[in-house]
């Protein structure tokens, strides 16, 4: 289980003291006491060794040391766009994502999306982000993006690499994923898009094209969207 908690504010050597659910975790749930050691992290790309000074299940003081950077990132942008799938799915995607080092989630309102998150649900989405870090160990945070409508992101996404739709079944589909050029990812970035239950429905998919999306995909059988865009973020995030 991991020793790192997470505070939004900065974190400079001295005295701080951390409040809320991640206090109680560090003394009820870790049951951490006065002189252990455990790390703190913000999202600025640093890891901040702290000792304990005092904790209980609504405040811990902890000695903060100067700190570390401890870069994890992936050395090129990917990002992953998708309409949400229902229910805790979207959860197990979003921790996915973040595991596997995607800079960037934004969810797409399509013709065919069902689910449309609130604000409380994104939040909520950016909790199981940082929860994901945690765990994982990275110090940047992945960012949630708004719920946007896919003829609006599309034109929109600007980056000298790939720009792939996952438009399976298409026979204008021309290429699988493995098959993207690699050079021009490693130097320009990805940015993957993938439809909801059903896909991106023809003019989607055309509008795309006309924006200098790729069409590609994953094989021959039909993926869940959270099973789709973990398969493209862990291939990008291997080469």
């Amino acid at each position: 289980m991991s020793d790192r908690f997470y505070t939004p504010d900065p974190l400079p050597p001295g005295e701080f003291i951390l409040v809320g659910p991640e206090a109680h975790h560090l003394a009820v749930v870790r049951r951490f006491s006065p002189g252990d050691r455990v790390t703190l992290f913000n999202g600025d790309g640093h890891e901040y060794p702290a000792e304990i000074v005092s904790a209980d299940r609504k405040h811990a003081v902890l000695t903060v040391l100067p700190g570390v950077l401890a870069d994890r990132e992936l050395p090129f942008r990917v990002e992953v766009a998708t309409a949400m799938p229902k229910g805790d799915r979207g959860d197990f995607l979003v921790e996915k994502l973040t595991e596997l080092g995607v800079g960037r989630f934004t969810p797409l309102q399509t013709a065919r999306t069902v689910v449309q998150p609130k604000e409380s649900r994104l939040d909520k989405l950016q909790h199981a982000v940082v929860e994901a870090s945690k765990q994982c160990g990275r110090n940047v945070l992945m960012r949630i993006g708004p719920l946007t409508p896919w003829a609006a992101f599309a034109p929109a996404v600007d980056l000298p690499g790939v720009r792939a739709i996952l438009h399976p079944g298409d026979t204008k589909t021309t290429l699988l994923v493995a098959d993207l050029p690699v050079a021009r990812i490693r130097s320009g970035g990805v940015v993957f898009a993938v439809g909801p239950e059903g896909g991106f429905n023809d003019e989607e998919a055309a509008a795309a094209e006309a924006a200098g999306w790729v069409r590609v995909s994953l094989g021959p059988r039909v993926l869940r969207v959270e099973t789709a865009a973990v398969a493209v973020a862990a291939w990008a995030a291997n080469q």
